[in-house]
């Protein structure tokens, strides 16, 4: 039998596996603290309202037997 020093079986075992746990990716998931709240339609929601009772306002008012 041939005999390994130590330096060869470091090179043939150690190194290897030291290049594969290096390259193992790490991913990480996590769901946020805090809950998400989308709020787009406050706004437009509020200024259609308000052009709408202003426009009613002004039908009513020009015309008071409409009701």
């Amino acid at each position: 039998m041939t005999r390994v020093s130590g330096r060869t079986l470091a090179y043939a075992v150690v190194w290897p596996c030291l290049f594969l746990a290096a390259c193992t990716p790490k991913v990480q998931v996590e769901a946020p603290k805090e809950p998400i709240t989308i709020n787009l339609n406050v706004k437009l929601d509020a200024e259609v309202r308000v052009k709408l009772e202003e426009q009613a306002d002004r039908d009513i008012q020009s015309n008071p037997d409409i009701f």
